[in-house]
């Protein structure tokens, strides 16, 4: 019989020492800088201007972590953080890890009070509402964006790779942000065009990322409320970490619009961080639920079930659940043809 310990408890009761220290590595850009040329003590701790007092147990609790590799007094990147958490890689990863940083770091501090009155305890706390703050500044747009394409990277190769796009001819992606989704399935298959649908605030931001990628040709904005107006028509519609952001009405109303826009024998794929149907395993879907809760009025994850389920009370047949990458899952529903 194995000993009980207290040493879970403590791994996740101070787990924010971990998180702050990765945090703040990206905000100072250390994993980009030594993606340059690995460096010693005294030539980060100048670069990055960081204090004396500091330095040395930061760079060497991110070695501790596996963050950071150390030989001789030497640092560099270890391979994943040299791959996602250097800004000059396509593979760039820490948009998303900035906006933890910048924002959702403070704000859980009051999941507490979420948790018992229910109210989001982002920026529209006191009014407003955290769209309308993320949109507010062409740089907090801009960076907001790019966190989305962080969060979506993975999950837009696993898709490109997964699903068998050969019978379809458009994709329309739903909340494009950057476009990450579009610029991915179009590269991986020539014969796609794709859609990028957002707000009109998000159009510069897409085709500048688009043309960077040599797809204009072929992946083109169109901009929209989803909920002010009808969707455009598609032979395959993606909703990647969208629905969650909304209460059930709202979801079923967009899962009613996406019905009505695809093409007759059409696809409609939607991908999140999926909640197990136990409710017991995806710790990450779980969490990512309790942060709907921070950011948003009525937002919500939810398991595959839950999701297939609202998709055939929207008319949608076929439907199925497969996994993605990471936490992520997508949940597939067909219009009849």
């Amino acid at each position: 019989m194995s000993e009980t310990t207290p040493d879970d408890i403590m791994k996740i009761g101070m787990g924010f020492w971990a998180s702050k220290t990765l945090l703040s590595a990206v905000e100072l850009g250390l994993f980009s800088l030594l993606a340059k040329a690995p460096a010693d003590l005294e030539t980060l701790q100048a670069r990055l201007k960081l204090h004396p007092r500091s330095a040395r147990d930061f760079l060497d609790a991110l070695v501790a972590l596996k963050m950071l590799e150390r030989d001789n007094g030497i640092y560099r990147n270890a391979p994943d953080t040299d791959l996602f958490l250097d800004k000059a890689k396509p593979s760039y990863i820490g948009g998303i890890l900035e906006m933890a940083n910048s924002r959702l770091y403070g704000f859980w501090g009051s999941l507490t009070e979420a948790l018992q009155t229910g109210q989001l305890q982002n920026e529209g706390k006191h009014g407003g509402d955290f769209f309308s703050a993320i949109y507010a500044s062409p740089e907090g747009l801009r960076g907001f964006l790019g966190a989305m394409s962080g969060i979506s990277a993975g999950a837009a190769q696993a898709l490109a790779a997964k699903f068998d796009w050969k019978p379809y001819e458009t994709v329309m992606d739903v909340g494009a942000a950057q476009g990450i989704v579009p610029v991915t399935l179009a590269r991986a298959h020539p014969h796609l065009s794709g859609i990028g649908f957002d707000l009109p605030a998000v159009r510069p931001v897409f085709e500048e990322f688009v043309a960077q990628q040599g797809l204009k040709d072929r992946v083109r904005f169109q901009s929209g409320n989803f909920f002010e107006a009808p969707l455009p028509s598609a032979d395959v519609i993606v909703m990647g970490h969208i629905l969650h952001d909304w209460d059930l009405p709202q979801k079923k109303m967009l899962l009613e619009k996406a019905f009505a826009a695809l093409s007759k024998g059409g696809a409609l794929i939607v991908y999140e961080a999926l909640i197990d149907d136990n409710r017991s395993e995806n710790a990450f879907g779980l969490l990512m639920s309790l942060n709907m809760l921070i950011e948003t009025q009525g937002g919500f994850d939810y398991t595959g079930a839950d999701c297939q389920s609202w998709m055939r009370d929207a008319g949608f047949v076929s439907t199925r659940v497969e996994p993605l990458v990471g936490p992520d899952s997508m949940v597939i529903g067909y219009k009849p043809g």
